[in-house]
């Protein structure tokens, strides 16, 4: 089966290969993806964009083993990517889904661009299946959760929230970076704590779970409102504070909460010029 992922005026056709069923079919029902590329911060040589789906490792692949032109899906990080050189030393297990179907030199060019461009403007781009490809019907998507939390989980999806949007304007002391790098790191820690309380079903009670996911959501959110200037985005955490009480499964929850934590920490970082920060950063201390 094939997709044809498309950014910046130019189509590169990704080929699905491997027995990765579980995460294979997450993806398919996501399709058609308007997606918004993200540069590397630390390990480079791939381009990648967030995945609206949480999935376990499938395979285990390791990830500096992934070839060039490998499509790849990151669980712990919720990342779809193409690589196009190996990566830096990390040590992580991800799921190989397919690779390029062409010379991975386009993307590499892709690559430099959104490394430039990011916290500038927003690279956007769409994956989809290639033309006449037909998938069999979504099953049943019925859930547990309130109406109202996945409404507002969808709309967070589809448009950067006014509230983080608006954190580039202002001007006060030490802003924008203060607010801007201090929420990005607290939806960054609060979207890997999520998974590390997801591994933990089955060792550890519900009650606990239940929990720490509170105290978590509760944590972040109030961080968000009180030191980052915000009011829409933490109000979704504390309601999704609220639902542990509710007696949502645990399964269900943690999943909705890693969708909402993953994709305000991804709307944060399209904000930031991390190339620009981290060459001004070298120029500094040399």
């Amino acid at each position: 089966m094939q997709l044809v992922f498309t950014a910046e005026g130019r189509s590169w056709p990704i080929r699905l290969t491997g027995d990765a069923l579980r995460t294979r079919s997450a993806l398919l029902a996501s399709l058609p993806l308007r997606l918004q590329l993200h540069t590397p911060k630390i390990a480079g040589s791939h381009i990648y964009w967030h995945a609206p789906f949480v999935e376990d490792v499938e395979g285990a692949t390791h990830v500096l083993d992934a070839q060039a032109g490998a499509f790849i899906y990151w669980p712990v990080r919720q990342f779809l990517e193409i690589t196009f050189a190996p990566l830096q030393a990390e040590n992580a297990q991800i799921t190989v889904l397919g690779h390029l179907d062409a010379a991975v030199e386009g993307i590499a060019e892709l690559a430099a661009t959104l490394k430039r461009e990011q916290g500038h403007r927003v690279i956007e781009g769409t994956l989809a299946l290639t033309e006449g490809t037909e998938l069999a019907a979504a099953g049943d998507t019925s859930s547990v959760l309130p109406a109202d939390l996945i409404s507002r989980r969808k709309v967070l999806w589809q448009e950067m929230p006014a509230d983080i949007a608006r954190l580039t304007a202002s001007r006060a002391i030490m802003h924008p970076a203060g607010p801007i790098f201090a929420a990005e790191a607290e939806a960054r820690v609060l979207h890997e704590l999520l998974w590390w309380i997801r591994a933990g079903q089955g060792q550890y009670d519900d009650a606990v779970l239940r929990q720490t996911m509170a105290i978590a959501l509760d944590k972040t959110a109030t961080r968000l409102r009180d030191f980052c200037h915000m009011d829409e985005t933490p109000a979704l955490l504390f309601s999704l504070r609220d639902a542990t009480e509710e007696g949502v499964p645990v399964a269900v929850l943690v999943d909705e909460a890693i969708l909402v934590a993953g994709r305000i920490g991804a709307w944060l970082d399209l904000l930031i010029p991390w190339n620009d920060l981290n060459e001004a950063f070298r120029a500094a201390l040399d």
